[in-house]
């Protein structure tokens, strides 16, 4: 009985971390404002200065990027993704 429950506590405390890691750099708010004009991150900023934002970030993390969103995208991503495929070259 002790092992089960040490194991339902395993699983439960990685299914709570193991979502928060899972998130993605498109739901970071701090990893997404630089590519917007305003507070509210509605509008984005020209592909131009897009891209030098792009290009300016960590490897790892423009790869997490693509990763997410080389597949099927959900919005409010979509003309964002469009952005980092265009520059990653996934037309």
């Amino acid at each position: 009985m002790h092992v089960k429950a040490v194991c339902l506590g395993a699983t439960l405390a990685l299914s709570i971390f193991g979502g928060q890691a899972l998130a993605g750099a498109l739901k970071e708010p701090n990893t997404m404002k630089p590519f917007y004009t305003d507070a509210s991150m509605k509008t984005m900023k020209p592909l131009e200065e897009f891209k030098a934002v792009f290009f300016g970030m960590p490897a790892e993390k423009q790869a997490q990027m693509k990763g997410e969103c080389a597949g099927e995208v959900e919005q409010p991503f979509t003309a964002f993704c469009a952005n980092v495929n265009t520059l990653g070259g996934h037309n």
